[in-house]
């Protein structure tokens, strides 16, 4: 079983960023396709958002502007959209690291 997985860490704080937003996309026939959303959880964590993936381009969005509001800041960033190329691994994890005004992601395990 296969599964896309995501979590973020605010690096201004040092903690999870929990209550973020997060759509998972497909791109099929020109078209961006919703498969599945969720919100992080207490640690951060969004799972669930994809079981058995076809392969195939996916993109994740952060509603990331809602949640810095949320606690009086701010940020260039009202939302990030990460696209990647899923080629069907059994787990396949893209965190996010986020902070008020820039953002890093990258393959994690």
């Amino acid at each position: 079983m296969s599964a896309i997985t995501t979590h973020v860490l605010d690096t201004v704080l040092g903690k999870s960023g929990s209550g973020i937003h997060v759509d998972l996309e497909q791109h099929v026939d020109g078209n961006w396709i919703r498969i599945g959303e969720g919100v992080t959880d207490a640690d951060g964590r969004c799972s669930g958002l994809a079981i058995n993936p076809a392969h195939g381009t996916y993109r994740l969005t952060f509603a990331t502007g809602a949640y810095l509001k949320r606690q009086a800041r701010s940020s260039i960033f009202p939302t990030i959209t990460v696209t990647f190329e899923f080629g069907g691994d059994t787990h396949f994890h893209l965190p996010l690291l986020l902070s008020d005004n820039s953002y890093t992601t990258y393959r994690g395990s």
